[in-house]
């Protein structure tokens, strides 16, 4: 099999096959290779690997698993080095009738690139590594902080990531010296202050330009966490997305768990709002130019042939075989494909007129 360069879209409909396959033993083959790793060093582990599948007692499972291995280790050897976004390779047994064999491979150049190097022999494929990167076309920034500490960090998909940790060093109390309150108090509110700075500075060095930025989540015990949103110590462009709030009183690194934990009501609240814009303009546009807004399968799929269609809508409960062969032409075409949900009325207005549409970009 020829390498696939994958489009998430397509990715999608790759792993929803591969998922629905189950080795009656563990046959299934799943390999991974970085960007930037030598394939030959794989090459070589797998090689060994053929050599310790002579073990398996099972003449059956012996016989799918070396010939898995084997079809990978050849399409390793057409490599001098991975792609550039590094490849996902599967291989195994996927035939239903158990008096038959049916070995086949699959060899994927991901989307994104690929971070983790990977061999396993088991009765289904390693997925999560792929179906964490159709969840990452937003990321929410997460800050938990209080007087001492700041942990920084990102919600990309489902995955939380820990950035940057960060001290104060502002005083807790005064131990010595013959300091009064009041200078004291200058002392520590300064420092606060230089502390609540470098942490906007941070904040701003790693999502100013990030272009996937959706929100900002903040967390922290009172009155800390609302010092630093109500001085606006953020630049403008990051203070706007603030989006959530919260009490809590863990500024580490498990903090950041809390704080998603904490959020799912503003999180599911965005989708909620990102599902209402999409389709009231789809609907504004069915009103204002219904010729250039199709809502049935052949006309969405005729405007999608001819290359005319710039927005695809689903509902997640349309027809899935339909949903393929149509996201399938418009991955060809450049169109921007969304799927919606039925948890708004707006949602379930869209189902009721067929759960499919699309916006034109030019009347044909």
């Amino acid at each position: 099999m020829v390498l696939q360069s994958l489009t998430k879209e397509q990715l999608s409909e790759l792993l929803e096959t591969l998922s629905g396959y189950r080795g009656r033993a563990t046959e299934l083959i799943t390999v991974y290779v970085p960007a930037g790793y030598d394939p030959n060093a794989v090459q070589r582990q797998l090689e060994a690997e053929v050599s310790t599948a002579k073990n398996i007692k099972s003449t059956s499972t012996r016989k799918n698993v070396t010939e898995s291995l084997e079809k990978i280790i050849r399409t390793l050897k057409e490599y001098m080095t991975t792609p550039p976004r590094g490849m996902a390779l599967f291989a195994g047994n996927v035939s239903e009738n158990e008096s038959q064999t049916d070995i086949q491979l699959w060899e994927i150049e991901p989307p994104e690139e690929v971070r983790i190097r990977l061999y396993r022999c088991d009765k289904e494929f390693v997925l999560e590594p792929l179906q964490s990167m159709l969840e990452v076309s937003e990321i929410y920034a997460l800050l938990v902080m209080d007087r001492k500490e700041a942990t920084i960090g990102q919600l990309v998909g489902k995955r939380i990531e820990m950035l940057q940790n960060m001290s104060s060093g502002v005083p807790s109390k005064v131990r010595a010296g013959g300091q009064s309150s009041q200078r004291f108090h200058r002392i520590t509110e300064g420092l606060t202050k230089d502390f609540y700075k470098r942490i906007a500075d941070e904040m701003k060095s790693l999502f100013y330009e990030e272009p996937k930025l959706k929100g900002i989540l903040i967390g922290g015990p009172i009155p800390t966490k609302d010092e630093f949103v109500d001085g606006a110590y953020l630049p403008t462009i990051l203070q706007d997305k603030i989006i959530g709030v919260k009490d809590q009183g863990d500024t580490s690194e498990s903090g950041l768990k809390e704080l998603v934990e904490l959020s799912q009501d503003v999180l599911a609240n965005q989708e909620i709002i990102h599902e209402k814009k999409l389709l009231e303009k789809f609907f504004d546009n069915l009103g204002a130019k219904p010729e250039t807004t199709p809502y049935h399968y052949e006309d969405v799929k005729k405007a999608l042939q001819f290359g005319a269609v710039d927005l695809l809508i689903f509902s997640k409960d349309y027809d899935k075989d339909k949903a393929k062969e149509l996201k399938e032409i418009a991955a060809n075409m450049g169109t921007t494909v969304e799927t919606v949900s039925r948890e708004t009325p707006e949602g379930e207005q869209f189902w009721s007129v067929g759960g499919i549409g699309a916006i034109q970009r030019f009347k044909f």
